[in-house]
């Protein structure tokens, strides 16, 4: 009984012969970056036509926000590095 069935396909054939998700293929990756990189230009040169509300000086600096944005972001992804080398367990952790 280990013979497909005729009217099904052999599943280790169909994985070779599927194209990749659409997420992961390299036209659209670039696709991607070039979309996000022109949105985010946009939005910095928006700044010069429209004037931001400063409250304390430096945040009226063009491109401010995404300066800003940038620099949390990457302090949050080490921070989270950070967490992760502390609660990490040793593979054996649980078979004691």
């Amino acid at each position: 009984m280990s013979e497909q069935s005729p009217h099904q396909p052999d599943p280790e054939l169909a994985a070779h012969d599927e194209q990749p998700h659409w997420l992961v293929r390299p036209s659209t990756i670039r696709l991607l970056w070039v979309v996000f990189v022109a949105i985010l230009a946009g939005t910095v040169a928006a700044q010069l036509f429209v004037k931001p509300h400063a409250s304390f000086g430096i945040d009226g600096w063009m491109g401010f926000a995404a300066v800003f944005g940038f620099l949390s972001c990457a302090v949050m992804v080490v921070a989270a590095k950070l967490v992760g080398f502390v609660l990490k367990r040793g593979e054996d952790h649980y078979e004691h």
